[in-house]
């Protein structure tokens, strides 16, 4: 059983499970309001043979090989682990839980997976809009971030990027960042599943000066966060090909090797890195990648927009998650991945949001249509990236591309219990004809009822369980403040 449970005091047994599960100390001592149809989170007197929880719905979308959706059904989570899903009856019959969530207008599903992000930016959102990516990239964002960026603002921009993330319903982040130890500090406090790199690039950064500083201190976090908590995994995250030599990055991937961790990495991401990697190495990214050796371990492409039919090839063959970036490929006009032909390659591919400063949200729910619908137009194929495929993107496939499949990304028995509740008493949801249909073409965040990573409620009926938000949100507005003052000053 999970270790929550001493801590209940007799007078407490009547809060939300959620409060209980999430963290006593957040809880407080007044039940919230229940809306018009929203579920009743029920907690028993505390039994030592129970069961953690059982998260009911009216439909529970496993994602499973088979597609099961299982309509009137439950899932059993005890100790982190789904332990059985099935019908409700059923699970009702076989197991008693010290937590009940009802699932009355609830669709249960796993938690999504955004691939790629860098999470502290949601400070920088709106900062530089409508710019070319290098022009973005050079003149607004590493300026900006050598100004502003220290572990304070790491530690906040990340706060704020739990919270939006959390409200979507994602429950797995690859992150590529400054100050990772504060990320994943952060991380850890919040309960949700990441990925966190430490981000080496060749230039002076807000926290080393060069590649080789950047890649010291990237062994260092991946030395002291391996194996310290399950829910968060140290990776390296070279920055990309125009801002590492092939010697960096071979030195990059030689120490990933050496800790046994994967790598992230921006990759064919735009026509200037295209046309740089021509000039600078005398082929293409992938091939590059491939030629000294860099994809001999895990890794995950960001973006990946341009890649040839034999970099495709290569991309299978190696098992390269490549997360696909639609938002923000559209909105700095790098281009259209092909991403119906890298699927029918075999190729696995996730989803992500990138940074809020080129996205400019971490809304998961948009990019799967946004996905879907860049694909059909493309192909001018409208039977192209069914709801079905991109509902996968977005949870086992995501998983699969990150390397984690056998542990999320399903609703299954012996699978971390990373799962989600959604809504369905918004008007939009009437009527609902096909739940996976509506799941991608209809829902958004707000949806979102009830998210659960590792067995752990992090969110209930809207209400965040180990999130201070109002104190996130006046610090994100002081920090804010002062950053639009300095590029004010700067900008006279």
């Amino acid at each position: 059983m999970t270790n929550f449970r001493h801590l209940l005091e007799p007078n407490l047994r009547r809060i939300l499970g959620a409060c209980c599960l999430a963290s006593i100390a957040a809880c407080s001592p007044a039940e919230p309001p229940q809306t018009p149809g929203s579920p009743a989170a029920i907690v028993n007197e505390v039994d030592p043979d129970a069961i953690d929880l059982i998260i009911s719905g009216d439909y529970v979308v496993t994602m499973d090989a088979a597609g099961n959706i299982i309509r009137d059904g439950a899932v059993a989570v005890d100790e982190g682990l789904i332990i059985a899903v099935g019908p409700a009856e059923e699970i009702n019959a076989q197991f008693t839980a010290n937590g009940n969530i009802d699932g009355g207008n609830r669709i249960v599903m796993p938690g999504l997976i955004n691939g790629h992000s860098h999470a502290a930016m949601t400070l920088l959102r709106g900062v530089a809009d409508d710019l070319a990516l290098m022009d973005w990239l050079n003149n607004y964002i590493f300026p900006a971030e050598v100004e502003f960026v220290d572990a304070e603002f790491v530690r906040i921009g990340t706060e704020l990027a739990c919270w939006e993330m959390i409200r979507g319903g994602t429950t797995t982040f690859v992150d590529m960042y400054y100050f990772p130890d504060v990320i994943a500090q952060v991380v850890e406090q919040c309960g949700l599943r990441a990925y966190v790199s430490a981000t080496v690039i060749d230039q002076r950064s807000p926290d080393a000066e060069s590649a080789a500083d950047s890649l010291v201190k990237g062994k260092d976090f991946v030395d002291q966060w391996k194996g310290r908590n399950s829910r968060i995994t140290p990776i390296y995250g070279p920055h990309a090909d125009y801002t590492l030599n092939s010697e960096q990055l071979v030195a990059t991937r030689a120490a990933a090797t050496e800790a046994g961790v994967p790598i992230s990495i921006h990759m064919s991401e735009s026509p200037f890195e295209l046309e740089y990697s021509k000039q600078a190495y005398g082929t293409t990214t992938i091939d590059l990648f491939e030629s000294i050796g860099f994809l001999d371990g895990p890794t995950i492409g960001a973006h990946v927009v341009w890649p040839t039919t034999d970099e495709i090839r290569i991309l299978a063959e190696r098992k390269v998650g490549v997360i696909h970036n639609p938002t923000s490929n559209m909105k700095i006009a790098s281009g259209i991945s092909p991403v119906a032909d890298m699927l029918a390659a075999g190729v696995r591919v996730g989803l992500g949001t990138d940074g809020a400063a080129s996205n400019n949200d971490l809304d998961m729910w948009e990019e799967m249509r946004l996905a879907s619908f860049l694909q059909k137009v493309d192909k001018m194929d409208p039977e192209v990236m069914s709801a079905n495929t991109v509902l996968r993107m977005a949870t086992s496939g995501g998983a699969a591309a990150i390397g984690i499949e056998d542990k999320i990304g399903t609703i299954e028995a012996g699978k971390r219990a990373d799962i989600i509740q959604v809504s369905f008493d918004d008007v939009h949801f009437v009527p609902t004809y096909d739940v996976i249909s509506h799941l991608v073409y209809v829902a958004d965040e707000q949806d979102v009822a009830s998210v659960t990573v590792d067995g752990r409620l992090l969110m209930l009926d809207g209400e965040f369980l180990t999130i201070d938000t109002e104190r996130v949100r006046q610090e994100a507005t002081e920090l804010a403040k002062r950053i639009q003052s300095a590029l004010a000053e700067r900008n006279r």
